[in-house]
């Protein structure tokens, strides 16, 4: 199953994401990953959820391919609105969300992590948006609530990664681990969340959204709207094909 949930221990439910061979996420998986996540906050005996991945890696933002294989812009539409929906159940899920980061966590994953409450990572983990090199905008939102303004920009323009390590000077990223002890690093937070009032901490989710600086599903949305322009203009779709030719050269 590509998206799996188990109550792994007492209050705590693990989703795990794992579309092989890089979890690039086709639009279905998207929404059902929204669907997991939201479902998990609304169960009153969930007192934290952890967000996890199996394979290489955490995250490779959208299945490309799917994309364009599509004649028109369905798949576009249907990527960007998925995106939105899991993006949004992370940050709106009524209980804190605890992620857990190996291996690359690109585009879409920065949109997961950013919205993210906790965030543990192993140290061979990277952060990346390459959305400009894909002919794409978006997660900027997101990128911004994990590193200071003008290295986001930096980042951004440059499609450029950064390390766990590096993240975790910024203190958005709370421990870095090795990889083989990545899913106790998360699980050892959330028992310590699951421990707590449930009462109290659904208020402090909610309290702590409520106060936010940044409306990120709105900030959020206005970055896709210059993705749809990108696409009616051609950009995108030659940035797109120039890539998965790029990838099938290397994959020989």
């Amino acid at each position: 199953m590509p998206i799996t949930v188990k109550r792994i221990e007492e209050h705590i439910e693990v989703v795990t994401v794992d579309f092989p061979p890089v979890n690039a996420l086709p639009v279905q998986g998207w929404f059902d990953l929204a669907t997991a996540v939201r479902r998990a906050g609304e169960d009153p005996d969930v007192h934290v959820v952890v967000l996890r991945a199996e394979g290489r890696g955490f995250n490779a933002g959208v299945d490309i391919k799917e994309i364009q294989r599509d004649s028109g812009y369905g798949a576009l539409v249907g990527a960007n609105r998925g995106c939105h929906a899991a993006f949004g159940a992370v940050y709106d899920c009524a209980v804190p969300v605890v992620t857990a980061v190996h291996g690359f966590c690109l585009g879409g994953g920065i949109g997961l992590v950013g919205n993210s409450d906790v965030v543990i990572a192993s140290a061979d983990a990277t952060f990346g948006v390459p959305e400009v090199e894909r002919g794409a905008l978006g997660a900027a939102t997101h990128l911004a609530r994990l590193v200071p303004q003008h290295l986001m920009r930096t980042l951004y323009f440059t499609a450029r990664t950064i390390t766990a390590t590096e993240l975790h000077a910024y203190g958005s990223v709370y421990r870095v681990v090795p990889r083989e002890g990545l899913d106790e690093a998360a699980l050892e937070v959330a028992r310590d969340i699951a421990a707590k009032d449930p009462r109290v901490i659904r208020a402090a989710k909610e309290a702590l959204n409520g106060i936010d600086t940044q409306h990120v599903h709105r900030s959020y949305r206005f970055e896709q709207g210059f993705t749809f322009e990108l696409n009616l203009l051609g950009a995108s779709d030659e940035a797109r094909e120039a890539f998965l030719k790029d990838k099938e050269k290397d994959d020989d």
